[in-house]
C-alpha cells in the first residue's frame, strides 16, 4: 500500500521503519522543514530497538501536503492528538477529503473531533478510523534516529458508521489491530488516559525540581500513585458499562498491547506489572509541565472522558479531581482548550443520541 504519513516525531518515523519493512511505499509530510532536512541528508532514519537496526528511507520527505498524498491510498496521522484539529483543517482547506484517514493514535474522541472539523467547514469528511493508543513506544535521541522499544501486539481500531473503509486501511497497515465495535470502545480503551495522569499530577513537584530526572513508570509509580491509578481505571470501566461496552481492566489491556510482559501473573497487580514492563521501564519522566503527558493526556484524554461520563450520568470523582488539579497546575482553568463536547460535535446530546451517533440508528 502507498501511504502518506503525517508527522515526524518518534511515532511517525517508527511507522516509516515498520511499514517500510513490511513493503509499503512511504511518503512523509511534516509542517516544519527543520524536522525533515536531517532525514533527507541522512537518506533516511537510523533505527534501533525491537524493529532491528538499520536505516529506513521514504519516497519523499516533504512539507508539501499535496506532494505527500500524491498517489497515496491512505493517510496515517502519527501526530500528538493536540495537532489533530489543525491537520484536519489543513486537509479541509486544501480539499483533501477523498482518502481514508487513520489516526495513530486517536486516543479518546479522535474520530469525532476530526470529522467535526470538516462538518464545520461545510464539506464531507473522509472516512476516519482511530487507534486507541499509539502502536509504538519510541523516542528520538537525535534528529536522524529513532529508538523503538515497543510495538503494540494489539491495539483497538474503530470508526464512525459509514467510515468502514478507514478501518480496512488500518488493518491493511497493521494486521495486529483489533476491530472494535465503535469509537466509544476504542476511545475508552485509551490506556494513556489512565496510565499518565496520576503520576503526572502526583509527581509534578519532582518533575519541576529535577527536570524529569527519574523513571516515570518505575520510580514515579509509587504504591500511593498506583492506588489512584487503580481507582481511575475503575471509573473508566464504569463509564464503559454505562454505554454497554465491555473492556478489560488496565492490566489486561496493557498486556494485550505488550507493555506488560505476557507471562506476568495478574495476581502481582497492575502497578508491579507496569514497573516490570520492558518497553517502558527506562523511560524518563516529563522534563517540564509542557510535556505531552500533561498537555495531551489531560485535555485530549481525561477531558473527553469526563464529557462521556457526564452524558452517561456516571460519577467519576478521581478523574474530575485530577482534571481540576491539572487545570490549576497548567493555568488553563476556564479556557476552552483540548477536546470538548463542542469540538467533538456532541454538545447537548443525550446518552441515547450519542449511542445512535456512534453506532447508527
Amino acid at each position: 500500500m502507498k501511504v502518506a504519513i503525517l508527522g515526524a516525531g518518534a511515532g511517525a518515523v517508527s511507522a516509516v521503519v515498520e511499514l517500510g519493512l513490511q513493503g509499503h511505499a512511504i511518503r512523509l509530510w511534516n509542517r516544519r522543514e527543520e524536522s525533515l532536512e536531517p532525514l533527507r541528508q541522512n537518506r533516511g532514519v537510523d533505527y534501533s530497538g525491537v524493529l532491528g537496526e538499520g536505516r529506513a528511507d521514504a519516497e519523499v520527505w516533504t512539507t508539501d501536503l499535496r506532494e505527500a498524498v500524491a498517489g497515496a491510498e491512505a493517510l496515517l496521522v502519527c501526530l500528538p492528538t493536540t495537532a489533530h484539529e489543525s491537520v484536519a483543517r489543513t486537509l479541509a482547506d486544501q480539499g483533501l477529503n477523498d482518502l481514508p484517514v487513520v489516526l495513530n493514535p486517536g486516543h479518546t474522541g479522535g474520530a469525532l473531533a476530526f470529522r467535526e472539523v470538516f462538518r464545520r467547514a461545510g464539506m464531507a469528511a473522509p472516512p476516519v478510523a482511530e487507534f486507541s493508543t499509539l502502536t509504538y513506544v519510541a523516542r528520538r535521541p537525535d534528529q536522524r534516529s529513532v529508538s523503538t522499544t515497543g510495538v503494540a501486539g494489539q491495539v483497538r481500531v474503530a470508526a464512525l458508521p459509514g467510515d468502514e473503509a478507514a478501518v480496512e486501511a488500518a488493518l491493511g497497515l497493521y494486521p495486529s489491530a483489533l476491530p472494535a465495535a465503535d469509537v466509544m470502545t476504542s476511545g475508552l480503551a485509551n490506556v494513556n488516559m489512565v496510565l499518565h495522569p496520576p503520576g503526572a499530577i502526583l509527581g509534578a513537584a519532582w518533575v519541576e525540581a529535577t527536570g524529569g530526572d527519574f523513571t516515570f513508570y518505575v520510580q514515579g509509580l509509587t504504591d500511593g500513585t498506583g492506588r489512584v491509578l487503580r481507582k481511575l481505571d475503575e471509573e473508566r470501566l464504569a463509564v464503559a458499562r454505562a454505554y454497554d461496552v465491555t473492556l478489560p481492566d488496565l492490566f489486561h489491556e496493557m498486556q494485550a498491547i505488550g507493555t506488560i510482559e505476557p507471562d506476568t501473573d495478574p495476581a502481582e497487580g497492575v502497578v508491579s506489572a507496569i514497573r516490570a514492563g520492558k518497553a517502558n521501564s527506562a523511560i524518563k519522566a516529563p522534563d517540564s509541565l509542557d510535556h505531552r503527558y500533561y498537555r495531551e493526556d489531560f485535555h485530549y484524554g481525561l477531558q473527553p472522558f469526563l464529557v462521556f461520563a457526564d452524558i452517561a450520568g456516571v460519577d467519576v470523582p478521581v478523574a474530575r479531581s485530577l482534571m481540576a488539579l491539572a487545570e490549576a497546575l497548567l493555568e488553563s482553568a476556564g479556557t476552552d482548550t483540548g477536546r470538548t463536547a463542542k469540538s467533538m460535535g456532541i454538545d447537548g446530546k443525550s446518552r441515547q443520541q450519542l449511542i445512535e451517533m456512534i453506532r447508527g440508528s
